[in-house]
């Protein structure tokens, strides 16, 4: 059987599986906390290592993992990122002590940034035009979904006790997700690489790493631990550690050599003005869901079940406008965006009312209008900004470029829990403003975020009209079979 070179439904779905068992796996564990705590006897500060110890390590090692990929094989990447996350989920499912856990969920995050930046780089590189802006609205609504999902998903198992295991399951089902995986993989997966891999660049590798360490660490523990000077002497770090990194990287591509992150990538339109709007909105909804999932069962008293159907309306909502995007794009161009976020802000106004006049009594259905709407805000805008950041990326490039992207999306999401959760936690105390007003002023920062996404996409570059054209008239399915 001759080689696949290109991507065929199966083979997308295989890699959007990679994609949603990585996100869902950065949110399951919220509602799971609790339960984590009263099993393993893990302080405040190792919860939220349980967290961020998946989220940093990801983060850190995404754009390397691209690299890897353009270098060695995208497919063969993604293969030994899914193998190696299976496996440490499964140690994650029988860890012993909470620092066994915390151990094993770095380990999980790093296999997860070997894993991802190959599901956008073989979109990329393995799909024309039309079928290739089709795929990435696919992907952003995957993302999504398997944010809410995970929440569901994990509310649901912790409720069900399987086998009397507690936590333990929300990790272990991830096993066998895994297998199937990976034996698609290997049979539907085209092998691509780049036709001019480039050499690891290991000053700039090593200089982000830095920044993104020293950013995410004291904003995540440094509350909780009460701002120790550590954390303080770290965050003052992550500016000379950027600039640094900026001045390697441009020394670098000038001397006709391979940074880790070439400026050049940078100064496409879409990637320099679509990555800040993509920090924005990845922020706000990593802290939406961190701070849910704590509102809803810690002030409202729904358990880990009903506080992640809360959050299914939203999903459903985000799946059906996603599907919408290409058409609509086709028709309307970046406005879309722009309608986005203004309805992503209403369901946001939304919810905040009903959270004011019905607290503590809310409930999925009373809370279902609020999270419809915003759903249908959030798939009208994370899909579509994915598009525009990843358009002009060469598909020579698509490795770093997609490093680049889901290092902007896993540190945004990080960053989001970090200051908005931050500020959640601060306020909701009983002696401050409570549960409710709490939830009501990080609702309200996130409508002031979407105001600002509504008027920043005006600086998106105009999609292609050849783009348009085949997005607007193809009328085969988004996923065809293999």
């Amino acid at each position: 059987m001759a080689p696949r070179t290109s991507l065929s439904g199966i083979g997308l779905a295989t890699v959007l599986l990679g994609a949603f068992l990585a996100i869902a796996d950065f949110f399951i564990v919220n509602v799971a906390l609790p339960t984590i705590d009263a099993d393993l006897h893990a302080s405040p500060a190792t919860l939220e290592l349980v967290v961020a110890g998946y989220s940093t390590p990801y983060a850190l090692l995404l754009v390397l993992g691209g690299r890897l990929g353009d270098l060695f094989g995208r497919r063969r990447l993604f293969m030994l990122g899914m193998a190696s996350f299976t496996v440490f989920s499964l140690l994650c499912g029988v860890a012993p002590t909470a620092a066994a856990l915390v151990a094993f969920r770095a380990l999980q995050g790093a296999s997860a940034a070997l894993m991802v930046p190959q599901v956008l780089a073989t979109i990329q590189s393995a799909s024309d035009d039309g079928r290739r802006a089709r795929a990435i609205g696919l992907y952003g609504a995957t993302a999504g979904i398997a944010a809410v999902v995970g929440q569901l998903a994990g509310g649901a198992i912790v409720a069900a006790n399987l086998a009397g295991e507690g936590w333990r399951p929300i990790f272990l089902v991830n096993v066998p997700v895994g297998i199937v995986g990976l034996a698609l993989a290997w049979r539907f997966v085209p092998s691509t690489r780049s036709a001019q891999p480039a050499r690891i660049d290991a000053a700039g590798t090593a200089l982000l790493a830095l920044a993104v360490l020293s950013l995410l660490v004291p904003l995540t523990e440094g509350r909780t631990l009460g701002w120790p000077a550590w954390s303080i002497a770290l965050l003052a770090l992550a500016v000379p550690a950027l600039v640094a990194f900026a001045v390697v990287e441009l020394r670098l591509e000038r001397a006709g050599r391979h940074p880790v992150v070439p400026p050049s990538l940078l100064r496409l339109p879409g990637m320099h003005r679509g990555l800040v709007l993509v920090a924005a909105v990845f922020a706000g909804f990593g802290a939406f869901m961190f701070v849910s999932a704590l509102a809803l069962q810690g002030g409202a008293h729904l358990s880990p079940l009903r506080s992640g159907l809360a959050l299914a309306p939203l999903a459903i909502a985000f799946l059906f406008a996603s599907l919408a995007t290409a058409r609509l794009v086709a028709r309307y161009g970046r406005r879309v965006v722009a309608a986005g976020a203004v309805v992503q802000g209403i369901g946001l106004a939304v919810v905040a009312a009903t959270l004011m006049t019905d607290w503590p009594h809310v409930d999925p259905l009373n809370l279902a209008p609020g999270m419809i709407v915003a759903g249908a805000g959030q798939g009208l805008v994370m899909p579509l900004l994915l598009g525009f950041v990843l358009a002009g990326v060469p598909a020579e490039r698509a490795g770093v470029g997609s490093g680049v992207l889901t290092t902007t999306q896993q540190a945004a999401l990080a960053l989001g829990v970090a200051t908005l959760g931050s500020l959640f936690l601060s306020l909701s105390a009983p002696s401050s403003l409570g549960v409710r007003d709490a939830f009501v002023v990080v609702l309200a920062a996130q409508i002031v975020v979407a105001a600002g996404i509504a008027v920043g996409s005006r600086l998106l570059p105009q999609p292609s009209r050849a783009v348009q054209a085949r997005s607007a008239v193809e009328p085969e399915p988004l996923l065809e079979a293999a």
